[in-house]
């Protein structure tokens, strides 16, 4: 995709420097994690380069809270008090080595429905277009997974061929064996609507299950910037 047009008003780019002690969960040096700017037009997309792993999920899943607890940073994605308020796409670099991006949350019924119809274009356009997309994590509520704005988003990702990996966070609102049970059911789901998917379980507020994301953002990353075999 083409860099926004001449002319065209582009958001302030901010550079946040990293703060407090760093934390390498894996090669994609998570702790190096820095905004780098903001989108609201698929036009002003910049030119595609590193692997970029994006974040998608309904509004107050705890999307932001997963992005934060992965970069070991407080605030590094807003966590806004009305879910659906961010209506833009945010990339934040770690280290050049590739781009964390966060996607505006869905499904907040307070949105208005020209607001959805901007979110279904941005997205959509980023899901089904964008060069440099190594795939998406899907962040869902343990207690409310595969709503059927998920499942939309999962049939957006199969038809787009993007590999997938699911969130389930706020494990610990749920006893260990009702999370596990709800981990397995929605594994058995996914097989059908989407192969090229793998899930777990998260929890911001206990830690559980960061190691596990981590690595499966690197395996994303590396598969996208993989060399092709010879003769490929």
């Amino acid at each position: 995709m083409t860099p926004g047009r001449s002319g065209t008003k582009r958001i302030e780019k901010r550079i946040e420097e990293p703060r407090g002690k760093e934390r390498d969960f894996s090669a994609l040096a998570l702790s190096k994690a820095a905004y780098t700017l903001s989108v609201h037009d698929p036009r002003e997309l910049p030119r595609p380069s590193v692997a970029e792993i994006a974040f998608a999920g309904r509004s107050n899943a705890g999307k932001s809270s997963a992005i934060n607890t992965l970069t070991g940073r407080r605030r590094l994605a807003y966590v806004s008090k009305t879910p659906g308020r961010t209506q833009l796409i945010n990339f934040f670099s770690l280290d050049g080595r590739a781009y964390l991006v966060d996607l505006p949350g869905y499904g907040y019924a307070g949105v208005p429905g020209e607001v959805r119809r901007h979110w279904g274009t941005l997205v959509g356009e980023y899901i089904a277009n964008r060069e440099s997309l190594a795939g998406v994590v899907v962040v869902m509520d343990v207690r409310h997974p595969l709503t059927p704005l998920d499942r939309e988003l999962i049939a957006w990702l199969r038809e787009a061929g993007r590999p997938a990996h699911v969130l389930l966070t706020k494990a610990d609102k749920l006893s260990k064996q009702a999370a596990r049970a709800t981990l397995e059911r929605v594994r058995r789901q996914l097989k059908d609507l989407w192969p090229e998917s793998t899930a777990q379980l998260f929890s911001s507020l206990k830690g559980e299950g960061i190691d596990e994301a981590a690595a499966a953002l690197t395996r994303l990353a590396a598969h996208k910037n993989k060399a092709p075999a010879k003769g490929e």
